[in-house]
């Protein structure tokens, strides 16, 4: 890991708009994106590929380890390589993500992923963005971000994303589908979703995604981590 190499760790709950404010703020720096929700499911989808069975602990941490994947933040989403081919939308499909939950079980697989995650920190710089990036994996960040909104928000601007992709859903559901998933994550008993003690708590529920990016742009340019755009 580049200790040359600075990193924002950008963690919150879901549908704090931690993907697409991660994605623009690496676009307009130049910086590297890693989409670490991402990496247990191309782990799934490589070891799928080459074969390899999901309860192989040993042989999926060597996937794991040796993931060839690449996140390239563009102005409208962030595309995914794996082994240089298009895994943007095979890796959210309901069957990669059910590989995906039985890979994350396993220890060495997460050990391995560490490793891998850590790789990303290459200059100019990496934007880091999931639920453990500060607390866990980047706990030296110069500067970590915790997102945040009101279940509320998050439930609405769900409903938005699923609307214009077509499909119909109930708000009071995903309302309570947030809040289910909010409390496992602050309760789990390994790495729980919570600020890093030395984070920056940023709520989103009022405020625009420029506003967002301009306002993480704006601290790292006032910390000495990226010139002034």
């Amino acid at each position: 890991m580049s200790s040359a190499a600075p990193v924002l760790t950008i963690d919150g709950p879901g549908g704090a708009g931690k993907g697409t404010i991660s994605r623009l703020v690496a676009e307009r720096l130049g910086w590297h994106l890693l989409d670490s929700g991402a990496l247990y499911r191309l782990t799934a989808l490589a070891a799928v590929k080459h074969e390899v069975p999901l309860d192989d602990e040993a042989r999926i941490a060597e996937v794991a380890l040796g993931l060839d994947v690449v996140f390239v933040a563009e102005p409208e989403t962030t595309r995914v390589l794996l082994e240089g081919e298009e895994a943007t939308t095979t890796i959210r499909t309901e069957q990669v993500g059910d590989a995906a939950s039985r890979v994350a079980a396993l220890p060495a697989v997460r050990h391995a992923l560490m490793q891998r995650q850590h790789d990303f920190r290459k200059p100019p710089g990496l934007v880091a963005d999931g639920r453990d990036m500060g607390t866990v994996v980047f706990t030296e960040a110069p500067l970590k971000i915790f997102l945040t909104a009101s279940a509320s928000e998050r439930a609405h601007r769900r409903q938005r994303q699923l609307q214009e992709a077509g499909v119909d859903a109930s708000l009071s559901s995903l309302l309570e589908e947030i809040q289910a998933r909010d409390a496992r994550d602050m309760q789990r008993s390994v790495a729980p979703l919570k600020p890093a003690d030395d984070a920056i708590t940023l709520d989103t529920t009022r405020l625009t995604i420029p506003e967002v990016v301009d306002r993480l742009t704006e601290l790292l340019t006032e910390r000495g981590l990226a010139p002034d755009t």
